[in-house]
């Protein structure tokens, strides 16, 4: 075998890095488990923020050791391969910065009856359209102020030089459109700051590209209304004058005294044996060992103080960003707050700086003798703010003040020359320059060691303070940590339970060499583990039911590979030669159907949101390392085993599988015409069904908010409905959701206000009404309902704005996998009717599931249609086409061999002669997706059923649909056949 050298490196090579990177997962999940033994009393109840304190306190803590490079908390966090929201529990919020506040104060806040009756307007347009919030606004000030033009409005004094009664419309609608996308960024920037401190695992945020959306994850949050407070709060720029050291020494003496004269008392206790007398927890003693000695300041030198042990610095307090949290917690205490002067209040840098190697933050002494509560200058007088370059061409800031910022700027910097003033944004310093002299205007430049990228993302802060861009929630769910564990161990069940039932079937059937591809296998699993620890990807439920799913179509390739070796040796080809002439042949067929399966994964991946991307990444990751370990590891395995040649003692197929399905000779395509009639009139009546009786869309697409309500006893879930119409008007659906103890409770009651207040009311009434019906009460907490309570463990909320989206990106998502489709086949067989009929069939596979789902719902089944059940569709898509190709494949090798004489007959031949791989391929995937739908809980249970049909159809589909409809549509080269038989005839 040529290459089997690169092969073997390629596969140690990538075991070895797979291995590393979840390497960081084990020592992650053993501090997870040291934390929560640390935080379970003696009768089994966790408390969640004495186990967050713990994963707090060893976060910059080295916790593992590889090859003597250690690694703290953090960082084995940043590698592992972490486990997403429905695994974990936890909260995932989408914050749409809301454009109309940009717009109003762009304006200067203007007055105009008519803006102001186009802004309302335009606000109720957008709560039921996905179109941008500028093009309703401007629309709508056409239709009421005639040839009046926006300069009128936003022609300023603050916006002086940007617009003016000169500028059209266009022009101004580009600068809204601008000021709004930076406000976005700013947002962005801010709300990233927020939550890196949150106290959160794992926090991610991302913006939604394309709209004024941010989406925000956090793994293991318990307190949702803290989370809410923190992502919406408004944020407050100031400027504060900094303190210099000098000025606040003598506290820091007698602090430092303080803990110096504690820890020599703890240490003479520790060595007469007794127990501590402090609650320092040797936390002095530690940052004495990891911080340097010495400051800037000689006057303030200590090298015994574990507060004065600092790194050099120009200015005040400089600590690795490792010992923040000790100090904290130091700077917390009632009797250190007592020694420090009231007029001082400290502020760590937003940004840790770096310095032979070490991690930095500054810590800021702010000055102010009137309080806290009113800064000497607030952001609201910004009225601009661009990144810029100094006299040197470096990155710096220009900032523009109107004429009220102005005159109290003036007063501050000639307060303040040769001192610094902070910028402070949420209680974080973003930059403290040094005066240099009194700016008598309110046009001032920041220089410092700037990158570009810095000095842009502090020209945006700046600039919170001049528009208001407050964001809300607009799509928000809620997982407990008890339904997150519940999900963990039924997505662990599936996917062992499926690899076993594979695993018996595989050796039962081929024997060695169902062994060979079970070794495929596992590597194939280990790989996609392996892959998403390095891409720093979460694992989700869709993603294990990706894993679950690749768990049989895995078995495809080699399937494939198999039956064409059985079917060399039956024509009397030695071993080694059917082994090459197997592989070899079965390649095409391999790469064309792993290729269009995985063109959908990547537009799943590119449209999807959420779990649809979970599940596209384990997808297109499941197919690329499929295919390396079927086709390439295991033929260097199949090569060593069959090293001996014919004498080896290899085999691929047992008396039971030997002649199976062998010298099928079925006319498929003549009974073709039957087939097309089963078909329409299958989907017909699923379709009549899903248009009177209606099909069941989850929030997703309609909008709406749902809770999982768990009991400790079974309820009846009609009766809480009765209850629940009267508290919210009737638009209320309860549905049992995988047990007869758990509802899901689904209402569209004030579906389009999005604000807290609307949020508290629904849950409000909720709860009011189960417990009016039930006669139970509410508490917060899954682990102590009992015969008396009940307690909600999920929440989900999407607004109507979101869930139009949702419906057009999952169009989208529909229509390009059939364009790429289309066009990949048509570039690899160069026929149109084979481009055509594969569409045709998946068009067919889609309507047949959609008209399963309705004549499902008609006969009680709870299947909804979402997010999930659109992955689920183009999975079956892809395994669609994947059966097709095979046929289709066949077909272009018989055609080469033989030309296209008698294409009826080679066209039954190609599917006689694929019958094997079809039936089998089909059946272990119907495996693992029939143990999924038995196992994988509901959130799954539509996602599975949609696979359960869509595997059986597309099998189906790829010889009764598409392959006769390539006949039907090569009709001409079918005629030319029968005219020359007619004329041999004559």
């Amino acid at each position: 075998m040529r290459n089997k050298g690169v092969i073997v490196f390629l596969t140690v090579v990538i075991t070895a890095l797979c291995l590393y990177y979840l390497s960081f997962t084990l020592v992650s999940n053993k501090v997870q488990k040291s934390a929560d033994a640390y935080a379970t009393d003696d009768i089994g109840n966790v408390d969640f923020s004495k186990r967050q304190s713990y994963l707090d306190s060893v976060w910059r803590e080295p916790v593992y050791s590889f090859l003597g490079a250690p690694f703290t908390y953090q960082e084995v966090k940043e590698t592992e391969l972490g486990l997403g929201l429905d695994l974990l529990g936890g909260m995932h919020v989408t914050l749409e910065v809301s454009p109309i506040e940009i717009v109003k104060g762009l304006s200067g806040n203007s007055k105009d009856p008519i803006f102001l009756a186009s802004i309302d307007e335009a606000q109720e347009r957008a709560k039921t359209s996905n179109e941008k919030f500028v093009n309703i606004f401007y629309n709508v000030w056409n239709e009421k102020a005639g040839d009046k033009k926006l300069n009128t409005i936003f022609a300023t004094a603050a916006n002086r030089g940007r617009i003016s009664l000169e500028s059209s419309d266009a022009d101004i609608l580009g600068i809204i459109d601008s000021e709004i996308e930076n406000a976005i960024e700013r947002s962005f920037n801010i709300l990233r700051t927020r939550i890196d401190r949150f106290g959160t695992s794992q926090p991610n945020i991302q913006r939604i590209q394309g709209s004024g959306r941010i989406q925000i994850e956090l793994p293991g949050v318990d307190n949702p209304e803290r989370v809410r407070n923190l992502l919406q709060g408004v944020a407050k720029l100031q400027f504060w004058e900094v303190a210099e050291i000098n000025e606040y020494g003598s506290a820091l003496e007698s602090i430092n005294s303080t803990l110096v004269a504690e820890q020599e008392a703890q240490k003479m206790v520790s060595e007469d044996g007794g127990e501590d007398i402090s609650d320092l927890d040797s936390l002095t003693t530690e940052l004495e060992r990891q911080l340097a000695e010495g400051t800037g300041d000689d006057e303030f030198t200590s090298s015994t103080s574990p507060l004065f042990s600092l790194l050099k610095a120009n200015y005040g307090l400089v600590y690795e960003v490792k010992d923040t949290m000790t100090i904290n917690r130091i700077f917390a205490r009632e009797d250190i707050k007592f020694l420090l002067p009231k007029d001082i209040k400290l502020l760590w840098s937003v940004k840790p700086q770096k310095a032979d190697g070490l991690e930095l933050l500054e810590l800021h002494a702010i000055k102010a003798n009137r309080g806290f509560e009113q800064a000497p200058l607030e952001g609201d007088v910004i009225t601009n703010a661009v990144q810029t370059l100094d006299q040197t061409s470096r990155p710096a800031v220009s900032m523009q003040m109107n004429s009220e910022g102005a005159r109290r700027w003036r007063k501050l910097t000639a307060d303040n020359i040769g001192r610094r003033i902070a910028v402070v944004l949420d209680n974080y310093v973003y930059t403290a320059p040094t005066v240099q002299g009194e700016i008598p205007s309110g046009q001032s430049e920041i220089t410092g060691n700037f990158t570009i990228e810095e000095a842009k993302d502090l020209a945006n802060i700046l600039k919170s303070g001049t528009l208001p861009a407050p964001t809300k929630i607009v799509e928000e769910a809620i997982i407990g940590p008890t339904l997150g564990k519940e999900a963990q161990k039924q997505g662990i069940t599936s996917m062992v339970a499926g690899l076993v039932i594979v695993v018996l079937f595989m050796v039962a059937y081929y024997a060695t060499g169902g062994f060979v591809a079970i070794a495929a296998l596992i590597f194939n699993i280990f790989f996609i583990l392996g892959i998403l620890a390095q891409l720093g990807a979460a694992l989700t439920l869709p993603g294990i039911a990706g894993i679950v799913l690749t768990i049989g179509m895995s078995i495809d390739a080699n399937v494939l590979i198999f039956e064409r070796i059985k079917e060399e040796l039956r024509n009397g080809a030695g071993l080694l030669q059917a082994i090459n002439s197997g592989y070899d042949k079965a390649f095409s067929a391999i790469l064309d159907s792993n290729v269009t399966t995985f063109l959908t994964g990547a537009i799943l991946y590119a449209l999807g949101q959420g779990p649809v991307k979970g599940f596209a990444i384990v997808l297109m990751i499941g197919i690329a390392s499929s295919f390396f370990s079927a086709v390439f590891i295991t033929r260097v395995i199949v090569y060593w085993l069959s090293k001996k040649g014919d004498k080896s003692r290899i085999s691929f197929s047992t008396p039971f599988s030997r002649n199976l399905l062998n010298n099928l000779n079925i006319d498929f395509l003549g009974k073709r015409k039957v087939a097309y009639l089963i078909s329409t009139g299958i989907i017909v009546v699923g379709l009549i069904v899903a248009l009177t009786s209606g099909l069941k869309f989850g929030v997703d697409f309609t909008g709406g908010r749902s809770y999982i309500v768990e009991f400790s006893e079974p309820v009846v879930a009609s009766d809480l409905k009765v209850g629940l119409d009267q508290e919210l008007d009737g638009s209320v659906e309860v549905k049992s959701y995988g047990g007869n103890n758990i509802v899901k409770v689904t209402t569209s009651y004030l579906i389009n206000e999005d604000d807290d207040a609307s949020n508290r009311e629904v849950e409000s009434k909720i709860k009011e009404g189960i417990s009016t019906v039930t006669g139970l009460t509410f508490i917060d907490n899954a682990n102590r309902i009992d015969e008396t309570s009940f307690t909600i463990t999920g929440s989900s909320k999407v607004g109507a704005s979101v869930a139009d989206d949702i419906k057009k990106s999952s169009m989208e998502a529909m229509f390009f996998a059939l364009v790429a489709i289309f066009l990949y086949i048509l570039l690899r067989f160069r026929k149109w009717q084979f481009s055509l009929a594969s569409i045709i069939a998946l068009i067919h596979d889609t309507l047949f599931v959609v008209a399963a789902f309705a004549i499902a719902s008609l006969l009680g089944a709870n299947f909804e249609i979402d997010q999930v059940f659109i992955a689920a569709m183009l999975t079956v898509v892809g395994y669609s086409i994947n059966d097709t190709v095979i046929v289709f494949d066949r077909i272009r090798e018989n055609i080469s061999n033989r030309g296209t004489s008698k294409l009826v007959k080679m066209f039954n031949d190609a599917i006689n002669q694929t019958m094997a791989r079809t039936l089998i391929t089909s059946f272990t995937t119907l495996i693992v997706v029939i143990v999924l739908l038995i196992f994988g809980g509901e959130v799954l249970r539509g996602f599975s059923f949609a696979l359960f049909i869509g595997v059986l159809v597309g099998t189906y589909s790829s010889i009764y649909i598409a392959t006769p409809i390539v006949v039907d549509l090569m009709r001409r080269e079918l005629s030319k056949e029968a005219a020359e038989d007619v004329k041999k005839v004559a």
